[in-house]
């Protein structure tokens, strides 16, 4: 699960598990400094959050200099979903010591409200992890240019994939494509899917004539099983899988240049920073 459906848009998921545990964590420090030092622990931990937000996004985007450098906006566009985790945590465990030196009362209620905190959020990530989804489901897709039914699954042909779910409506989803249309005319090596949810062919036709987009496996399912399988509730989600189908990482919301070329350096083999 990546997104969290509210009528007709999606929130992504992370950040709204990231925000319902440090909200959690502040109240229980809160709780537990005592009423002369509530404020004071409650907001203690909301600043190591916001230090842990940064710390990891600085880290992240210092690992992955280069793409961030060619598209240097892209930066800032903390939608991409690129963050470091251990120097997130590093950084919040770091402020939350540092108060804690500062404010001797308050240590025992700001460790409490730290450890718990963290536990319900990696509970939370835990339990809602994609499990069996992890893998292409074996559903069949209609081609766009051919009209013959093709097996999910096997698009890919053994070649790592990128497969994105979208429909011409889609705001975000028009953003990337020009973005996802020009990775895969330079990287043949790996097989783009674009799985268009819920439309019909004249219309998906259209939408990329009027934009000149030439793209090769554009992909028809009328009835959205696809994101269905795999546990996409909003659009566009755009998830990665190796050569051997095995999904290894995923993406609710638009890609920028850079975040999409950090994933596809995975997908070539590359380790990940």
């Amino acid at each position: 699960m990546l997104s969290i459906p509210l009528g007709p848009v999606a929130l992504p998921l992370a950040p709204v598990l990231l925000g319902a545990a440090a909200l959690l964590a502040a109240w229980l420090a809160g709780r537990s400094a005592g009423p002369v030092l509530r404020g004071a622990a409650r907001d203690a931990v909301i600043a190591a959050t916001l230090a842990g937000l940064a710390g990891a996004r600085i880290a992240h985007v210092a690992l992955n200099f280069e793409p961030y450098l060619a598209s240097p906006w892209d930066a800032i566009d903390v939608r991409d979903g690129g963050w470091n985790l251990l120097a997130g945590a590093c950084a919040g465990a770091a402020w939350l010591a540092w108060r804690g030196l500062r404010a001797a009362p308050m240590r025992r209620a700001l460790a409490l409200g730290a450890v718990v905190g963290v536990l319900a959020w990696l509970g939370a990530r835990a339990l809602l992890a994609p499990g069996a989804a992890q893998a292409l489901p074996a559903l069949e897709v209609t081609d766009l240019d051919s009209g013959a039914a093709r097996e999910l699954a096997r698009v890919a042909a053994g070649r790592p994939a990128v497969v994105n779910l979208w429909a011409s409506w889609c705001g975000p989803c028009r953003a990337e494509m020009p973005v996802l249309a020009a990775a895969q005319a330079r990287e043949p090596s790996i097989a783009f899917l674009f799985v268009d949810q819920g439309e019909a062919a004249p219309a998906v036709r259209a939408w990329l004539a009027a934009r000149g987009l030439v793209l090769d496996n554009v992909l028809l399912d009328p009835g959205a099983r696809v994101g269905a399988a795999l546990g996409a509730s909003g659009l566009p989600t755009t998830l990665f899988y190796d050569a051997a189908g095995r999904r290894v990482d995923a993406h609710f919301g638009t890609l920028n240049a850079a975040a999409l070329e950090v994933r596809l350096r995975v997908l070539r083999g590359a380790p990940r920073p």
